[in-house]
């Protein structure tokens, strides 16, 4: 349950687009609203943020395209730029 009021921003699978915005999930609004629900937990952030992102690349290859290139950023490199407080 999140206390972020306004609608949610949720990845919308297989795209991996914001439900909301449209934007590559997680978006800003996303990230923000993982970062103070796992502000205790900064691990399991990033255990679920890597859950999130082996599915993505499940879903984004499906169609016999490669990776994106930008993954790892996407999903992982602004958790250690943005510690939860």
């Amino acid at each position: 349950m999140s206390t972020n009021p306004g609608p949610e921003h949720l990845s919308d699978r297989p795209r991996w687009l914001c439900r909301v915005c449209g934007h590559p999930w997680p978006c800003t609004d996303a990230r923000a609203t993982l970062l103070r629900e796992y502000r205790a937990f900064p691990s399991l952030l990033r255990i679920y943020l890597s859950a999130q992102m082996y599915h993505a690349m499940e879903d984004l290859t499906a169609g016999g395209d490669g990776p994106p290139p930008n993954l790892y950023e996407r999903f992982l490199a602004w958790t250690r730029t943005h510690p939860p407080h």
